[in-house]
């Protein structure tokens, strides 16, 4: 790299004033409604991308690029991004971003312009990393769903409201661990990977925002049931998280006298209750789940 273009480098992530300067001649006001709070700091990017491990043959997908502050971060340290964008405006004006921006690179990058949720392909080669500033509102599905559709996602880091981050990466026996924390560990090892603050977006949040990563399972859960299986078990387990595993269970089973049988056939106590269990403990519950009994003639 020339001295020159090691200068001009930097130059292509945006800054708080291009990022104002873009929204403003689109015509975007950030809306509490779609989550929207773009990223301004270059290098909290940066360190978004250096914390997901992003590596020169990385195929990545982002959900939600906004204006491209993270988009062209990865570009510059990924060998291909998709970028998926649910805002019309946004998903048309983000390709133009980056070919002024990163020229070298626009042949590299891919738009799908939909809704996370509803996306069951990515144009070009798989993915083998997601990594996202999610909007607030959206986090846990969309997380859930990309994980799901996309197998081959190796490494993925999310940027999330802390309470979400800390409520995926805890672990049996927090008091935030549940639904997310179970079913994100369906697919991964996931950690906490930092905090970020609020100053680094526009408009800042009310709230502050943390970084999960996940790293998926070398190995899938051993089991003999399905993932939707499992998942009806953990549904039905933190309903009423309150409750003991043979309450909670009761309606999932049939009745109370089912789910203390089956819980009994997995090994785990009928007074435990859902935040104590791990992934496998829940795997293990499903594969005893009582037969319907057949209504008498």
């Amino acid at each position: 790299m020339s001295t020159a273009e090691q200068h001009d480098a930097p130059d292509a992530l945006l800054g708080p004033a291009d990022i104002r300067e873009l929204a403003a001649a689109l015509g975007v006001r950030p809306t509490k409604q779609k989550g929207q709070n773009f990223v301004i700091d270059a290098n909290t990017v940066r360190r978004i991308v250096r914390t997901a491990e992003v590596r020169p043959e990385d195929v990545v997908v982002e959900v939600g690029p906004g204006l491209g502050s993270l988009t062209l971060a990865l570009l510059e340290a990924a060998d291909h991004v998709t970028a998926v964008e649910i805002d019309d405006i946004l998903a048309a004006a983000l390709p133009a971003t980056i070919e002024a921006r990163l020229p070298a690179k626009k042949d590299r990058f891919a738009l799908v312009h939909s809704d996370a949720m509803l996306v069951r392909e990515l144009p070009g080669p798989a993915p083998t990393a997601l990594v996202a500033n999610l909007p607030y509102n959206v986090a846990v599905p969309v997380l859930l769903h990309m994980l799901d559709r996309f197998p081959t996602i190796e490494r993925t880091l999310v940027m999330v409201q802390a309470e979400v981050a800390d409520r995926l990466a805890a672990r049996p026996g927090n008091k935030v661990y549940g639904v997310p924390s179970v079913k994100a560990n369906w697919y991964a090892d996931v950690k906490r990977a930092g905090a970020i603050g609020r100053n680094v977006f526009w408009p800042a949040p009310n709230v502050d925002s943390g970084l999960v990563s996940l790293v998926r399972r070398t190995e899938p859960v051993a089991t003999t049931a399905t993932k939707a299986e499992v998942f009806a078990v953990v549904d039905a387990a933190f309903a009423q998280r309150r409750k003991t595993l043979r309450a909670a269970l009761a309606g999932w089973a049939g009745s109370a006298a089912g789910a203390e049988a089956a819980l009994v056939a997995a090994g785990i106590s009928p007074q435990a209750r859902g935040e104590a269990l791990t992934v496998e403990e829940f795997a293990r519950i499903a594969e005893h789940k009582p037969a319907p009994e057949k209504a008498a003639l």
